[in-house]
């Protein structure tokens, strides 16, 4: 089922149809390295496989490395994630694909800049295509 997505940029407004589904929310704020959360936060090592059990989430391999974007803050006991993409052998379908994992599932290997920036998250961080 397409839904209608209404996009507006200073302006200009755009509507575009859209196929997918909003998920529910796992958290309602993130800590970036910036307002709009693009730069990457840091690089970490999967030390164990996860399969994802939804659309928000992607599949990581032991060993893969993984581009960190933003950490979703804990809440209500939930698990806590960060959202990021694979890279590296093995899963070049998921390449560039970003999506949750459990942060505990990874070990940071470099970090390029610091999670201090609390921004609320938006319908738009687990829509589903």
């Amino acid at each position: 089922m397409a839904r209608l997505l209404l996009l507006s940029l200073p302006g200009l407004v755009a509507i575009c149809a859209v196929h997918g589904i909003f998920m529910d929310r796992l958290a309602s704020k993130k800590l970036c390295a910036d307002d709009e959360c693009v730069y990457t936060i840091s690089l970490a090592r999967a030390q164990e496989d996860f399969n994802a059990p939804d659309c928000r989430f992607i599949n990581v391999k032991k060993g893969q490395q993984i581009y960190v974007y933003s950490k979703l803050v804990k809440e209500n006991g939930a698990g806590e994630f960060w959202a990021g993409s694979v890279y590296g052998d093995g899963q070049e379908d998921e390449m560039g694909t970003v999506g949750y994992f459990p942060s505990s599932l990874v070990e940071e290997q470099h970090v390029y800049q610091e999670a201090t920036k609390e921004v609320p998250t938006t319908d738009i961080d687990f829509f589903c295509e």
